[in-house]
C-alpha cells in the first residue's frame, strides 16, 4: 500500500457561487479561480459551535430559500475512477471517500484541503465509513473476495490495517457505525447482515435475509433497521436483535432491490433509495409514505440524504441533475384530515455526471456529491 499527504495544486477548483442556483439548465460560471479559505470562513460564520447531544445546533436555521441557495464551493477533480463512496465524521469537520482508482482520501471540509491520500491496491475501497475515532475508518474491500478479507479497520494516521473482519463471501453493499458503541453492521450480496465490534474479530451475529441488504442506525443507537428485498423494512432493537425484528414495513408496488437507507437525526423518518432510481419517505412509527421517482442511469445507484434538521431531502439523479424537497408540507384535504407531501423547492446542475454518493455534513450548512469528482456545497452567503 502507497501513501502520500498533502493536495496537489490543480487538484482543488474552486467555483464562483453564482455558478449554480435552482435553474437546471444555467451552464457553469466562466469564472472558475483557486478556492481561498475565506470562502469557506465566511459560510462557517453562520454555523455556531457544536456539542454532541445539539449537531442541528450548529447549523443555520434552515428554510427554502437557503436550501434553495447551496451553490458549489470546491470541486475535486484528480480522481482517476469513480468515487463509490463518502462519509462524514461525526464530530470533526473531516470528509473520507473511497473510489476505484483503489484510493481512499481524507479531507478537512472547513479549509477545502485534501488532507491524506492511501492506496489498497491489494483489496480495493468499496464502502467506507468513520468510526468515532477521526483517523481510523472502515473499509470493505472490492477485490479477492474469495479470501473472506472483506473488511478492514484502518488507520488512516500510518495507513495500517488495525483488524480484518473476515465473514462475507462477496462483495459488501452498506456499512454502518453505531452512534453510541463499537459496534457495526455489514450487509452483502451473500445475503447476509452481519453485526460486528471493533474490538474482536469474531462476527458477534448474523441476520440471514432474501436478496440485497441495506442497513441503518438510527442517530441514538437503540434501533437498527435492514431492508431488504421486495421493500421489507425490519426494524430491530440493537440491544436483543437475536429476539427478531419489533416491526416490519412493507412499501408496496416496488419490487426493485433497496440500495440505501437512513433516518433522520430525530428519527422520525426514514429515507429510502431503490436500485431503480425510486425515493421513499417513510413515517419510522406508522410506515407511512410518500415516493418520487429520478431519471434513472445505467450501472449507477442514486443517493439522497436528510439535512440534520430532517426538513428537507437532497438527491443526485441519473441525468446528472440534484433535487431538493421539503419533506413537511402539509395540505389539507378534508376537515381534520391532513396529509404530508413532497414539495419540490430547487434543481442544480451538478456538472458532474451522475451522482454516485451523496451526504449531508451533520455539523456544516453544507453538502457534498461524487461521481468521478467530488464537489462541496455551501450556503451561497451573497444572497
Amino acid at each position: 500500500m502507497e501513501s502520500r499527504a498533502g493536495a496537489r495544486e490543480d487538484s482543488v477548483v474552486g467555483v464562483a457561487l453564482a455558478a449554480t442556483r435552482s435553474d437546471c439548465s444555467r451552464p457553469p460560471s466562466s469564472s472558475i479561480t483557486k478556492l481561498r479559505s475565506k470562502t469557506w470562513a465566511a459560510a462557517d460564520s453562520t454555523v455556531a459551535a457544536a456539542t454532541e447531544n445539539k449537531m442541528a445546533a450548529a447549523l443555520p436555521q434552515l428554510d427554502d430559500e437557503i436550501v434553495r441557495g447551496m451553490a458549489i464551493g470546491a470541486v475535486f477533480t484528480d480522481y482517476a475512477g469513480k468515487i463509490n463512496c463518502l462519509d462524514f465524521h461525526r464530530k470533526e469537520d473531516l470528509l473520507v471517500t473511497s473510489s476505484d482508482d483503489d484510493s481512499i482520501r481524507l479531507y478537512n471540509i472547513t479549509s477545502a484541503t485534501l488532507l491524506k491520500t492511501t492506496y489498497h491496491r491489494k483489496h480495493g475501497a468499496d464502502r467506507v465509513c468513520f468510526s468515532h475515532h477521526p483517523s481510523s475508518i472502515l473499509c470493505s474491500s472490492r477485490y479477492n473476495l474469495e479470501s473472506a478479507e472483506s473488511l478492514c479497520y484502518l488507520s488512516l494516521y500510518d495507513n495500517r490495517c488495525l483488524r480484518y473482519f473476515k465473514g462475507h463471501k462477496d462483495r459488501v453493499v452498506s456499512l454502518c457505525m453505531s452512534p453510541v458503541n463499537d459496534s457495526f453492521m455489514s450487509g452483502s450480496l451473500d445475503h447476509n447482515v452481519r453485526i460486528w465490534d471493533l474490538r474482536v474479530n469474531a462476527c458477534q451475529g448474523i441476520l440471514r435475509l432474501r436478496g440485497r441488504p441495506s442497513v441503518a442506525y438510527d442517530q441514538q443507537g437503540l434501533v437498527f433497521a435492514v431492508a431488504m428485498e421486495g421493500g421489507a423494512i425490519k426494524l430491530f432493537d440493537s440491544r436483543s436483535y437475536d429476539k427478531g425484528p419489533f416491526d416490519t414495513f412493507l412499501v408496496g408496488g416496488d419490487t426493485a432491490e433497496v440500495s440505501d437507507i437512513k433516518f433522520s437525526n430525530d428519527g422520525k423518518s426514514m429515507l429510502l433509495t431503490t436500485t431503480n432510481s425510486h425515493i421513499y419517505v417513510l413515517d419510522a412509527y406508522g410506515g407511512d409514505k410518500c415516493g418520487f421517482s429520478l431519471e434513472p442511469s445505467p450501472n449507477v445507484t442514486n443517493e439522497a440524504a436528510f439535512t440534520p434538521d430532517g426538513q428537507y431531502v437532497i438527491s443526485g439523479s441519473g441525468d446528472g441533475t440534484l433535487h431538493a424537497w421539503n419533506i413537511n408540507t402539509v395540505q389539507e384535504v378534508a376537515m381534520s384530515l391532513s396529509v404530508r407531501f413532497l414539495l419540490q423547492i430547487a434543481c442544480w446542475n451538478s456538472h458532474i455526471g451522475p451522482i454516485t454518493a451523496l451526504k449531508w455534513a451533520p455539523r456544516r450548512a453544507m453538502f457534498a456529491t461524487a461521481s468521478t469528482a467530488l464537489t462541496f456545497w455551501i450556503t451561497n452567503q451573497s444572497n
